[in-house]
């Protein structure tokens, strides 16, 4: 039975999700490994979200008429977290145990709230990170985004208690109801297991994004060191997968965070690693670098640009944290898209690179 389960769901992911190549936008930039695998991924999330992936033009009725307008790089916001409001908790969505939000925002991060402050910072999309608070239940997450399919995608949360079949099973669960990426908390494994364990549920779920060619973030809030060499071999066993990790790495501007900066600028000779420049308040530390933070500037974005490559950083803001930051949402955007210094730069920044691993949001680009 397990393996027929197995059977059926590949054969969603391939059938249901199929697009020829020729549909797959070629400025989004997709990586070319294992075609099959990623027409069939691009195509579910294109499908499920409810897009076309082709890209359109706004044309005149005549064919003598003005050329369409030209469209402007979507701003996508890679790293924020809704949770229900208090009231939709109460009828709905019911958080985990223990896991209630800080009372300061918990009604200020519903869907409702996100949306709002997107269009005021004029954010076009935005990929959630399913939070703690709801823990490994996800409807919360999932109605967003089937609610909001132009403007929301997920990641799903991995749960390492599962068996690694039973893992594997609910990564392509989740993958059918249009979640588009995998965070991997290494807070949740029991205390001294590893994510890249062999014969964990951890291994066997990122070789699996490999193949479905679904990206894995990774959150070292408690400091890069402690996981480098976990991170490594998970780099090293599945090249297809790419690997994101989170809030430039929590690399804070201190000696310490010194340290591992350097440990995170020597994993940029691995082409499937991508940093989140997101949650600068983090890596800034309360009061040593306030904000627009020209020390998380000069001592981490410039060296990783120098590293990695506008295409292998995307900008996050954090939300709704960074609601209770000086600058707020609005100024971490455009904090962020100063710092590139050329327009190719900051389109792969802010949009692009997010764009590029989990394909694209909206059916068309806004008109400049």
């Amino acid at each position: 039975d397990v393996i027929e389960d197995r059977a059926k769901r590949q054969h969603a992911i391939n059938t249901a999700h199929h697009t020829p190549p020729a549909m797959i936008p070629p400025s989004v930039g997709v990586r070319a490994p294992r075609p099959l695998l990623l027409t069939g991924l691009l195509a579910s999330l294109y499908a499920l979200n409810g897009r076309s992936s082709a890209l359109t033009l706004k044309m005149s009725g005549s064919s003598a008429g003005p050329p369409a307008a030209a469209t402007a790089p979507k701003v996508i916001d890679s790293h924020l977290h809704v949770w229900a409001s208090s009231s939709e908790a109460a009828k709905s969505y019911p958080y985990a145990e223990g896991q209630d939000p800080p009372p300061s925002l918990i009604d200020r991060a519903s869907t409702s709230e996100l949306l709002k402050i997107m269009d005021d910072a004029g954010v076009d999309g935005a990929l959630i990170v399913q939070p703690i608070n709801h823990k490994y239940d996800h409807s919360y997450v999932t109605d967003a985004v089937r609610a909001h399919p132009d403007r929301l995608k997920g990641m799903l949360l991995h749960d390492p208690a599962l068996p690694p079949e039973r893992a594997v099973s609910r990564l392509e669960e989740l993958t059918l109801d249009g979640y588009v990426g995998v965070r991997f908390n290494p807070y949740l494994w029991p205390e001294g297991a590893k994510m890249s364990e062999e014969g964990g549920c951890g291994l066997a779920v990122y070789k699996r994004c490999g193949e479905l060619k679904m990206p894995v973030g990774v959150m070292c809030f408690k400091g890069l060191e402690l996981h480098y060499d976990d991170i490594v071999r998970l780099i090293e066993s599945s090249p297809d997968t790419a690997l994101i990790l989170d809030h430039l790495g929590f690399t804070g501007l201190d000696e310490r965070g010194d340290a591992a900066f350097e440990q995170l600028l020597s994993l940029a000779k691995y082409p499937n690693v991508v940093v989140k420049v997101s949650a600068l308040f983090r890596v800034a530390g309360p009061g040593s670098d306030p904000y627009p933070h020209n020390g998380v500037r000069t001592r981490r974005f410039v060296p990783l640009l120098e590293a990695f490559g506008a295409d292998r950083l995307m900008f996050g803001t954090d939300f709704p944290y960074v609601l209770e930051q000086e600058g707020s949402y609005g100024g971490a955007t455009g904090t962020v898209s100063s710092w590139a210094t050329t327009e190719s730069e900051r389109a792969s920044l802010m949009g692009g690179t997010a764009e590029r691993l989990f394909g694209p949001w909206g059916s068309v680009g806004k008109s400049s």
